[in-house]
């Protein structure tokens, strides 16, 4: 195994700036605002911080954080000191429910206040070493960039936000399971017409390890539940992955993942398991022709060292997923044969379906 490229990404993270909550009210009078709920099962300091410790006890909250004008789409804004609003990130308000109930009443009472059709939650689940700031930032990055007019609710496990903790950050998302099954169902009790359950890397193994829990319980409850699933460069072996869908059994529909066979942190992960390729990195649509899923090859988008969040932080895919007022619709009728609804190429193996995005200027005819 080449060792350089593994410690190049892990010096690149540790000297890249953490991301860090900053609440400054005045800047809801300048930027584009974003409500976003929050579950997290991190254990909280004295001073209501919330970190990488575990907590059994499953805490929600409420923020409005200011998107600046100066924001381009994939990008997040840290905060400088001092907060400049017309450049920055800001949280302008925090709640915190001292109850899964308050946590129901209110995210029942935003649903009410919407049209029917905008009222699909979406569930966004971190992936490995993020803390409490960078997914809940990320998380008004993805609502404010896909212009989404449904309530979105950030998943925070407790990740240790450490590049070199993998091992901590695995245990942990195991450990997070009940926690997510409980918001999934406190956001049914909410009254959402849908649920869309977004997961990232690692929080993509949390997503499959969850329905797979739900479906031990009560057979077909997850597909109940989740109207669909989308997994952002899955960090999961291909092989587990299909025995958790066995287990799960009727799948929500869609259920997309998006692949990239230049994510470099995925094919580090598969040498560090002895294993050809990770979900979030296959290059065959064979290996999956069983599954009734969409696999979306974004591989020509990805840019930076590890090319591990492309969907997210790419402005032309952003753009692309923007325009469909129907992305689950779009997948579906690809699914179909139908082309020219996303730009690129549609191949049909058995059940499964792939996408090979492409940028328009190498669009196929």
């Amino acid at each position: 195994m080449r060792i350089v490229p593994l410690l190049f990404l892990v010096l690149v993270a540790a000297c890249t700036p953490r991301g860090l909550i900053t609440i400054y009210p005045d800047a809801e009078k300048i930027g584009a605002l974003q409500s976003i709920f929050v579950a997290t099962t991190r254990a909280q300091t004295v001073d209501g911080k919330f970190i990488s410790r575990r907590s059994p006890v499953v805490s929600y909250l409420h923020y409005n954080i200011s998107i600046p004008p100066a924001h381009n789409p994939g990008e997040i804004n840290w905060p400088t000191l001092p907060p400049d609003p017309q450049k920055d990130f800001l949280v302008t308000k925090e709640d915190r429910f001292q109850s899964s109930s308050q946590f129901v009443s209110a995210l029942s009472r935003s649903l009410r206040a919407r049209k029917q059709s905008q009222r699909e939650v979406v569930i966004f689940v971190h992936g490995f070493n993020n803390n409490f700031a960078e997914g809940l930032y990320r998380m008004a990055q993805l609502s404010h960039d896909f212009d989404l007019a449904q309530p979105t609710i950030h998943y925070s496990w407790p990740s240790a936000g450490n590049p070199l903790g993998y091992g901590y950050d695995r245990d942990s998302m195991l450990f997070a399971r009940d926690g997510l099954e409980e918001l999934i169902k406190a956001v049914d009790r909410a009254g959402a017409k849908d649920i869309l359950l977004v997961g990232h890397s690692m929080g993509a193994l949390l997503v499959m390890e969850t329905l797979r829990q739900i479906s031990i319980e009560n057979p077909n409850e997850a597909s109940r539940l989740i109207n669909g699933v989308a997994l952002l460069s899955p960090d999961i072996d291909v092989e587990l992955f299909k025995q958790q869908t066995r287990r799960i059994g009727r799948l929500p529909d869609p259920f997309v993942i998006f692949t990239s066979r230049k994510d470099r942190a995925l094919r580090l992960s598969a040498r560090l398991t002895g294993q050809k390729a990770r979900l979030g990195n296959v290059d065959d649509a064979r290996l999956l022709a069983d599954l009734k899923v969409t696999l979306v090859d974004v591989s020509e988008f990805s840019t930076g060292a590890a090319g591990h969040f492309t969907t997210a932080k790419s402005p032309a895919l952003i753009r692309i997923f923007a325009s469909l007022p129907g992305i689950d619709a779009a997948f579906r009728r690809d699914r179909s044969g139908r082309s020219g609804l996303l730009p690129g190429t549609v191949l049909v193996v058995q059940k499964a379906t792939e996408i090979i995005l492409l940028p328009v200027s190498t669009k196929t005819p």
